[in-house]
C-alpha cells in the first residue's frame, strides 16, 4: 500500500505488521469497533471517509475485518470498524 496516507504521526509502518495486529486486537477486544454488513455498491474507501474521517485509511476496515484486499469483500461481508483511530495508532506506533 504505497500511497496509503500514513498514521502514526505520518511514520511509516509494515503494512503486513499492522494488519495481523489489528485484526489480533479486534478479535481480543482491545479495539473498540462497531460491525457494519456490506451492501451492494459500498466501497471500504468510502466507509472509511464516513467512520474513519479518511478514505485512505480503508486498509484499517479491511485488517479489522480480515479482508485480504478490498475487492474480496461482496456484499453481505460483515465489516468490523474500528470507532478510534487513535486506539489503531496506539497499536501501531
Amino acid at each position: 500500500y504505497r500511497r496509503v496516507p500514513l498514521i502514526a504521526g505520518g511514520r511509516k509502518i509494515g503494512t503486513s505488521r499492522v494488519c495481523y495486529a489489528i485484526r489480533r486486537a479486534i478479535d481480543l477486544n482491545r479495539i473498540s469497533y462497531e460491525e457494519h454488513t456490506l451492501k451492494e455498491g459500498e466501497r471500504l474507501d468510502i466507509l472509511a471517509g464516513k467512520f474513519l474521517g479518511n478514505s485512505g485509511l480503508w486498509w484499517i476496515i479491511a485488517a479489522a475485518s480480515g479482508i485480504g484486499w478490498a475487492l474480496q469483500a461482496p456484499p453481505g461481508t460483515l465489516l468490523r470498524i474500528p470507532t478510534h483511530v487513535g486506539q489503531v495508532e496506539a497499536l501501531v506506533g
